[in-house]
């Protein structure tokens, strides 16, 4: 078949969690969001990535695969940087990679495209070197291969899993021979020397139909399970809602197990193909990724926030909300947030999950959310709380509104700050200006808009005997929370 028009289908999956970059990542905010140089977050860079163009072929918009929860967010950084619709796909639990992708070669079924899935948080430096091997993926591809991206590894890593090539189809172009697990360094140092080894990137290319053949073979349940859940979803505005109990019910696996290593034995009827990716690749994975993608100041430094450093080396250094000094330190990571601080050994980067298993032990809050919280109207920061009462700073959008709302258990005092806000208690709908305040009594509707052009911002004091963000009873909502 000829590689000719070729159409590629983006697939970006954004449902990670990030717990090794806590506690900038949470749970509620996590590491395809963040920002770690100031500028696009990696969701963004991710979207951005595609916006070039492959040999001999046509790029769709992206479809964004994603946990319900964050699809506001997903929605706000796509249309932050102008990426038109391609559709986000929501999974009302995570199922892993296998699934994700089955969904979308379901999806996409009758116009068999070649789909390109990648992670949505990793980095990837050089755009030229990633277009090539993509292209090369295409023609690869559009013949009938399942292929898989390795990273040219340029030191023995144990944080990733290793693939292996085989004969060489073309420049830059492998059988697939094995996949193996995170190596001891010993192994690792092997691989590297021998140079048939790579990184295992995570990301996979092949035609939808090729895909669905294969994991018809090798994992029918899982077949079974997201054609129900395509067929059965539903369509809400730029999302597509997967049928919960069918996806629920589906088994949780990934791209690699699932398929690619049983494909590996030379017996079988697919072809599975490794191509080389050497473009500056991290999946930004812990803090040490950070600080070895990031450029450095003068001791090999990475320093972010408001920071004063003396006779430190070899340090990365995160502030969002104060000054953090050091002095006399090296292979330090310091993360100071709102909320918490992270102070760690550098060479123990890798461990900090195993305070996010604390977090979830113990259930705090700042496993979920940081003090700043992300709405699909805006945000808000809690300021202050105690028994019976709570205080927060609301951010509302131009040209967005809070949903038409009451509450059982508490009454509401709002101040405003900065804009103008128009304002519905009951039956009356009125504008408080800058320094104006109202009252809304518990049991009442009520309603916040921001028809303004700027930034409206309220102070909240919330009172009674139960402040859970459970308790509210919504009627109308611009962004369907009523249903």
């Amino acid at each position: 078949m000829s590689n000719m028009n070729q159409t590629v289908q983006p697939v970006i999956l954004a449902g990670g969690g990030g717990t090794r970059l806590w506690p900038l990542s949470r749970e509620n905010y996590p590491k395809q969001f963040l920002s770690l140089d100031g500028g696009l977050s990696l969701l963004q860079s991710t979207l951005l990535r595609l916006n070039g163009s492959f040999r001999h072929a046509s790029i769709n918009p992206p479809l964004v695969i994603c946990n319900e929860a964050h699809r506001f967010l997903v929605q706000d950084h796509k249309n932050d940087i102008g990426i038109p619709p391609g559709g986000i796909l929501l999974e009302p639990v995570g199922r892993n990679t296998a699934p994700a992708l089955t969904c979308a070669a379901v999806y996409f079924q009758e116009a068999d495209p070649i789909l390109l899935m990648l992670p949505a948080d990793h980095v990837i430096d050089d755009i030229d070197g990633f277009n090539k091997a993509v292209s090369l993926g295409v023609e690869l591809a559009s013949q009938g291969m399942l292929i898989t991206f390795g990273i040219v590894p340029h030191r023995a890593e144990t944080g990733y899993g290793y693939i292996r090539g085989g004969a060489s189809l073309s420049n830059g172009a492998y059988r697939l021979q094995e996949f193996v697990e995170k190596p001891a360094l010993e192994s690792a140092e092997n691989y590297v020397r021998s140079g048939e080894y790579f990184w295992n990137s995570g990301i996979f290319m092949m035609r939808a139909s090729v895909w669905e053949r294969a994991i018809k073979k090798f994992q029918p349940d899982i077949y079974a399970a997201c054609e129900k859940a395509v067929t059965g979803g539903s369509r809400d505005g730029d999302f597509l809602r997967l049928h919960r109990e069918s996806f629920v019910a589906c088994p949780s696996d990934s791209v690699d197990y699932a398929v690619m290593e049983k494909i590996c034995s030379p017996d079988n009827e697919f072809q599975p193909v490794l191509i080389a990716l050497d473009a500056g690749w991290s999946d930004v994975g812990s803090w040490s990724a950070v600080w070895e993608v990031t450029e450095k100041t003068v001791g090999g430094n990475v320093f972010r926030g408001d920071v004063i450093a003396e006779d430190t080396e070899s340090t990365i250094v995160y502030s969002e909300h104060r000054l953090v000094a050091t002095v006399g330190v090296s292979n330090l990571l310091v993360v100071e947030t709102a909320d918490a601080v992270l102070v760690g050994d550098m060479t123990r980067s890798q461990d900090v999950k195993k305070l996010v298993t604390r977090l979830k032990t113990d259930a705090r809050e700042e496993l979920l959310n940081h003090r700043q919280v992300y709405r699909p109207w805006g945000s808000y920061i809690s300021i202050d709380n105690g028994p019976n009462f709570q205080v927060k700073r609301l951010i509302v959008k131009p040209g967005k509104k809070l949903s038409l709302q009451l509450h059982h258990r508490r009454a509401e005092h709002w101040v405003v700050v900065k804009g103008t806000a128009t304002v519905t208690i009951g039956t009356e709908t009125f504008e408080l200006e800058k320094n104006q305040s109202t009252y809304i009594p518990v049991e009442t509707r009520h309603r916040l808009e921001n028809k303004g052009t700027e930034m409206l911002e309220i102070i909240e004091v919330q009172s009674g005997d139960y402040l859970g963000e459970d308790d509210i009873v919504r009627f109308e909502d611009d962004f369907g929370r009523h249903k």
